[in-house]
């Protein structure tokens, strides 16, 4: 039997290593959490991933995924976008923010959500992989599921805030797991282990 390939995730965030744990089930890899912390002090989603992923590339010796992701509404034009974990110390508090600056705006409030990821492998270049769910944001949360601002971000078609979704039908639609079937299309994960 052929021995996993390890890869580092690059976040501290137990939502998103929770997600990326079931979103990579069947990719032969051996996930491992990255024991440190990275500033986003970029410019953009790209330049966040790339720091996380070449940190934790470079403290680790093995391949790393980083990410950055965001919600970006256009009543505000795009905000919070890259500053999306930057609104208050708590998500409730930074969904509360969100919900304060968006009163006395017309409905919809319309959204999207992007996440890029970067795979950073010593001695490789780093690959870049994207992927955005469009929908709205709603004034009533809806739904516990989900980890930030899904219980306030409805899904077109749907009916459901990504906090109403359990996680088979959350990757159906969302960002981070579209830029993660990019990666898998992409054979990155494949070509770097040989």
């Amino acid at each position: 039997m052929a021995e996993r390939r390890r890869l580092v995730i690059a976040t501290g965030n137990t939502g998103k290593l929770r997600e990326y744990r079931e979103l990579l089930a069947g990719a032969g890899v051996e996930l491992v959490a990255f024991d440190g912390e990275v500033d986003e002090v970029g410019e953009s989603y790209a330049a966040n991933a790339r720091l996380k992923a070449e940190t934790a590339a470079a403290r680790s010796g093995l391949p790393a995924l980083g990410d950055d992701s965001g919600v970006e509404v256009e009543a505000l034009g795009g905000f919070p976008g890259i500053r999306s974990a930057r609104l208050g110390p708590t998500q409730e508090e930074r969904t509360a923010e969100l919900l304060k600056r968006l009163e006395g705006k017309r409905r919809p409030w319309k959204a999207r959500f992007v996440c890029v990821l970067a795979l950073a492998d010593p001695g490789h270049a780093t690959q870049f992989f994207e992927g955005e769910c469009r929908g709205e944001i709603v004034p009533e949360w809806s739904g516990a599921a989900g980890f930030g601002y899904d219980p306030v971000f409805l899904v077109p078609g749907t009916g459901k805030t990504f906090g109403e979704m359990p996680p088979e039908e959350k990757r159906l639609y969302s960002h981070r797991a579209r830029a993660v079937r990019a990666l898998l299309e992409s054979g990155a994960l494949v070509r770097r282990s040989a």
